[in-house]
């Protein structure tokens, strides 16, 4: 099933343009649960598991953005996944048993192709935290002729924030906080849904 959401406004608004460089997005580890084996269904709604029509558990939350250089260029065909914890804070990776039996209705991975304008987006829930973990999801892009690139947005307003280790060891005050996005009520999209905006900027 393909999540298909309306485009975003400019990435500056009140008159800003991409004149001024733009900071390189901090990368972070992918961490020890990449999907070993990823899912047949590949696409970018999180939430429905080919054409199941059990949902996952957890709120739903749309993620979108743009993937960009460091002079404000949409970098267009770049191959965005994300991959997270299911709403029990499992991964889809056969090494993760912390847990009851992970959410077969949660795909755990998605995947998307960014537009002309650098333009991607995801349906997926709300992330959780676990063990010492702050609720994050796990980004990675792909662009030819470029190294593989990986990092992890975080939740605005979680206690977590303050303690977890990975995004604290960003000692660059503000490259730790454009990792940190704001998720807001999105009723017009769905009920109890929720939004959030992480744009990438690659070096």
């Amino acid at each position: 099933m393909q999540y298909v959401a309306a485009s975003h406004a400019s990435l500056f608004a009140g008159g800003q343009t991409f004149a001024e460089m733009l900071e390189e997005t901090a990368r972070q580890t992918a961490g020890p649960f990449y999907p070993d084996r990823l899912p047949l269904d590949r696409d970018n709604d999180l939430i429905v598991v080919n054409d199941s029509v059990t949902p996952a558990v957890g709120r739903v939350t749309h993620v979108s953005g743009r993937i960009l250089t460091t002079s404000g260029e949409p970098i267009r065909h770049a191959e965005v996944e994300i991959w997270q914890v299911d709403a029990d804070g499992r991964y889809l990776h056969t090494d993760d048993q912390r847990t009851r039996d992970r959410d077969a209705n949660f795909q755990g991975y998605g995947r998307f192709e960014t537009a002309s304008d650098g333009g991607y987006r995801f349906r997926t829930i709300r992330p959780v935290a676990y063990g010492f973990r702050t609720p994050h999801i796990h980004f990675g892009v792909g662009v030819k002729g470029r190294s593989w690139f990986t990092t992890q947005m975080y939740v605005a307003g979680e206690p977590k924030n303050r303690t977890d280790s990975v995004l604290n060891g960003i000692r660059d005050a503000r490259a730790r906080e454009r990792l940190i996005v704001p998720l807001q009520a999105k009723p017009e999209a769905e009920p109890d849904a929720l939004e959030g905006r992480f744009d990438i900027v690659l070096g």
